[in-house]
């Protein structure tokens, strides 16, 4: 039996440039044996953390919308690859939000230890990722069990679909081939 693999997707535009990359991942991941889950955050309501830290005494948040049954999901999965737009050389709001909501996962027995980034983005320069690859890896830091263990990114994705047919939907695609 292969790792359990969840896929989240934050982009709300349905068919992104980063859903077409995780959808590739999930292909990948799937096809070595895995359990793959893929969750899209369109159409979820995840408000915004308070800050109250409830959850480090009861291990789930005060907040009561959709983010709950995410958070658990993502507990128990083995590997979380994140997929997401980058806007303005950052991670979407809407992953920001979720990683936030995810604290009641601090001190739980989490499983996950992979943690992938797929990003997709209207520069052409790599770089671009780097804000997105920064704000997650400071998730990681707080996850002493896990490590990132990858970084696609489609570059030049100015319209929806256009990451289609270029490298990093093949990268995307062998990265999820790799989860073992």
């Amino acid at each position: 039996m292969g790792k359990r693999v969840l896929v989240i997707s934050t982009s709300l535009r349905k068919n992104s440039n980063s859903d077409i990359l995780a959808n590739e991942f999930a292909k990948g991941a799937a096809e070595s044996g895995n359990d793959v889950e893929i969750i899209s955050l369109n159409n979820k309501t995840i408000a915004f953390c308070k800050g109250c830290l409830a959850c480090q005494k009861t291990k789930e948040c005060v907040i009561k919308d959709d983010s709950k049954e995410i958070v658990e999901k993502m507990r128990t999965a083995d590997v979380i690859a994140f997929a997401t737009p980058v806007y303005y050389y950052e991670m979407s709001g809407q992953m920001k939000t979720l990683i936030d909501r995810s604290n009641p996962l601090f001190t739980s027995d989490y499983k996950f230890r992979d943690i992938y980034l797929i990003a997709a983005c209207a520069e052409d320069d790599e770089t671009a990722v780097e804000g997105a690859e920064k704000g997650l890896k400071g998730w990681i830091e707080c996850f002493e069990k896990c490590s990132l263990k990858g970084v696609v990114l489609g570059k030049g994705a100015n319209e929806a679909g256009s990451v289609k047919n270029t490298p990093a939907v093949v990268k995307a695609y062998e990265m999820g081939l790799n989860v073992r």
